[in-house]
């Protein structure tokens, strides 16, 4: 027993540690410290929108989004984050007719309005 003791308090001294919370890093996320600008999604909407929402719009779209000036104010003020979240097949679901933008697109807009929707 007492052999038993002796092996247990051994690994209970090895186990000690020095460190203290001060020593513990945080973990940085993938990304942070890396604010998406409008040039990062831009391409989203030059490939899905600007079919209706051209300068001037097309197929009764009310607004133009061919700009930072006018995606911004989209977002701000029109709802477009709201109408690219939308389900597949939910009325008011853009672009118009469909399919659903992929996610990691609207991820990547939100993050652009939540980082301030900055032009560069």
């Amino acid at each position: 027993m007492k052999r038993y003791s002796l092996i247990f308090f051994s690994f209970m001294i090895a186990s000690c540690t020095t460190s203290t919370y001060d020593d513990i890093e945080e973990i940085q996320e993938e990304n942070q410290g890396e604010l998406v600008i409008f040039q990062d999604v831009a391409f989203i909407f030059e490939n899905n929108c600007t079919a209706c929402h051209s300068n001037p719009p097309q197929n009764g779209a009310p607004m133009a989004l061919t700009n930072y000036s006018e995606i911004k104010n989209a977002v701000e003020t029109r709802g477009l984050l709201d109408r690219i979240s939308r389900d597949e097949g939910e009325q008011g679901l853009m672009p118009l007719g469909g399919p659903r933008l992929p996610q990691q697109q609207i991820d990547l807009i939100t993050q652009w309005n939540l980082d301030g929707l900055l032009e560069n």
